[in-house]
């Protein structure tokens, strides 16, 4: 990618996967990361979203797809190229398939080359004089992850070069080549810069060129910073061979100011919620409630729950948002159904809050699911009975031993989710018992009727089951309760599971109503988890109101993302093979940034969050 800073922390993408396994190293800067592999698949599914850092002048996004092999380099299987202006014409962002192109390393180049080039207007005989200045960010060709660049330039038959700069990607050479013109019409003319990566053994690396017709030049010098450009290609056109990428880019472009000013609109955003006696039409609050569409509410509501975190109003801003929701719903059979703001801004503020307890409650059932990779299948169309033969050493098992055995692993598996999400009513945080204990309230408030006591649980239970349990039990990678994606056979385990949770999730009130009558062996398992789960959620709201913490006070340190962060040494712009990379354990909170080499035992070293120039985190 051309044009990255020598600064700042960038994440970049990379999508690995054998057999064929996409890998796709994206961002070069000090720090780039890789996604998951997706194993034995030719239809791979990644699901990440990655934010990337950018200089606002940068030229291309460009996306690789690996192969990843467990032995020797991994092989490139294409590449999706996305120019600055392709990206920028599109407001709302891409969202399309776009087909791999293949990679040549000639047309792999990047960086810029600085130079001043003057044509004599008249004189016998006229010499073009060109000063070869510098370069910068110039691609990796060596295993260091630098390049020993030299300078080659050709005019009228003519070619000269420069000096080699040893080991660097930022050359500076200060040499100017001199070039006779001949007489007459310079009109077909060419001046061709080529920057190239000298080698002692072997052929030289091409590293970008910049060419000129001399014609069009000025009489007087000419200076400036020039992109360096790849050969035009000459190769075929494979992209139907080699597949598509499905890919969302979208470019934000912001400027981010000192602190002090937006603390007008922190006041303004917060005012409702500091002076409650105001009537609550025409606040900044609920104009947002208005505006926004359901294309933007995630991402309105993923920064106010920071903001509000911030100020350590957090609280009360869901109680804001829920009580207002509670006062426009008239059947609480549809409450919180919806993608509201109050829907959103309770599910982003769970995932801040709540992601160590979340890991600490499901973490071990899901890596036992993982490592052991059991067949489990209830549905009959879907069943494949060859796999009997991993089950039981007397051949293919029948569809209705299948289905037992399958029975008896779910139910031991929800079975132990169950007693971890029940006995974990200490380990919730106090912010999230405390914002259910007051939705509750507000769902008693507006439905006092005895026909209505189920909402006071299902108030609860539609946030924690289906809003955070559920999808991370369903990808565990997005909520990084595991580094790689499920292989097919555990995925559908947990699609299982997700199922499961949901039904309780819904205190069973739907139990029968679906389309899925095979899951009904399960109700044997589900109807008395409901009733456990009641009692879990009548625990988890006593808990004593938590005492406002004045404006100004420190607040609790909470974890806005955790997880693994794969770095790579500073400089390293080439497709990186896996042993580049250094596996990291990051937990980057409102207070600090902190990484270790593993997950537990080691003390980790720590940024406080006031050294942390930028900090930009996906949800």
């Amino acid at each position: 990618m051309g044009g990255i800073p020598e600064w700042g922390l960038t994440l970049g993408t990379s999508i690995p996967c054998p057999g064929p396994a996409p890998a796709i190293p994206t961002a070069w800067s000090r720090w780039t990361t890789r996604t998951a592999t997706v194993w034995k698949s030719l239809n791979p599914f990644w699901g990440e979203e990655i934010t990337l850092l950018l200089p606002r002048g940068f030229n291309n996004l460009t996306i690789y797809v690996l192969d990843e092999d467990t032995i020797g380099q991994d092989d490139v299987i294409g590449k999706v190229s996305l120019s600055h202006q392709q990206i920028a014409a599109e407001p709302r962002g891409i969202d399309s398939w776009l087909s791999l192109a293949p990679v040549n390393p000639d047309q792999e180049v990047q960086g810029e080359i600085h130079l001043e080039l003057q044509v004599p207007e008249r004189g016998q005989p006229r010499v073009l004089h060109c000063h070869l200045i510098e370069a910068r960010d110039l691609a990796p060709r060596d295993p260091s992850g630098t390049s020993d660049p030299f300078g080659r330039v050709s005019c009228c038959g003519h070619t000269l070069e420069t000096a080699v700069m040893k080991k660097t990607r930022f050359p500076h050479w200060d040499e100017v080549l001199e070039f006779e013109l001949p007489e007459g019409d310079l009109r077909e003319a060419v001046l061709n810069v080529e920057v190239w990566d000298w080698d002692i053994v072997g052929k030289n690396d091409f590293l970008g060129r910049v060419e000129f017709f001399l014609d069009t030049l000025c009489p007087g010098p000419t200076r400036g910073w020039f992109q360096l450009l790849p050969f035009p290609s000459t190769t075929e056109d494979h992209r139907r061979q080699l597949g598509a990428l499905r890919l969302t880019v979208k470019l934000l472009e912001d400027t981010v100011l000192p602190p002090h000013h937006y603390q007008p609109l922190i006041q303004l955003l917060t005012e409702p919620i500091l002076c409650p006696a105001q009537s609550p039409e025409g606040t900044a609050l609920a104009v947002l409630e208005e505006v926004t569409s359901g294309e933007s509410r995630q991402d309105v509501a993923t920064k106010l729950v920071k903001i509000f975190l911030g100020q350590g109003l957090a609280v009360p801003l869901l109680d804001y948002l829920t009580t207002h929701e509670l006062a426009r719903t008239t059947d609480p059979n549809t409450l919180f159904r919806s993608n509201s703001l109050a829907s959103k801004s309770m599910e982003q503020f769970m995932k801040v809050v709540g992601l160590p307890y979340l890991h600490e409650v499901l973490k071990p059932v899901v890596n036992r699911i993982f490592e052991e990779k059991k067949y489990v299948e209830l549905d009959p169309s879907k069943m494949e009975l060859s796999w009997g033969r991993r089950i039981s050493f007397k051949g293919s098992l029948s569809e209705a031993q299948v289905q037992e055995s399958s029975l008896e692993l779910l139910k031991g598996y929800l079975g132990d989710i169950i007693d971890a999400i029940v006995g974990s009513v200490d380990k919730c945080p106090l912010p999230m018992r405390v914002a259910f204990k007051q939705l509750r309230r507000r769902v008693e408030e507006r439905f006092p009727l005895a026909q209505h006591e189920e909402v006071r649980y299902f108030s609860i239970s539609g946030f924690l089951f289906l809003r955070f349990f559920a999808p991370a039990v369903l990808t565990p990678k997005l909520f990084g309760l595991r580094e790689q994606h499920a292989e097919p056979c555990t995925s559908r385990t947990l699609l299982l599971l997700a199922k499961a949770l949901q039904t309780i999730g819904n205190l069973g009130l739907q139990q029968g109503q679906g389309k899925e009558p095979w899951m009904a062996p399960l109700n044997a398992v589900l109807l008395p988890s409901v009733t456990r789960v009641r009692a879990f959620l009548d625990a988890l709201v006593t808990v004593v109101d938590e005492v406002p913490v004045p404006r100004g006070h420190s607040q609790p340190s909470a974890t806005i993302k955790e997880g693994p962060l794969h770095t790579c040494p500073e400089g390293r712009v080439a497709l990186l093979p896996r042993f580049a990379f250094k596996k990291r354990h990051f937990r980057l909170s409102t207070q600090a940034l902190a990484y270790a080499k593993v997950h537990q035992g080691q003390v980790p070293c720590s940024i406080p969050g006031e050294q942390v120039g930028d900090m930009d985190v996906g949800a």
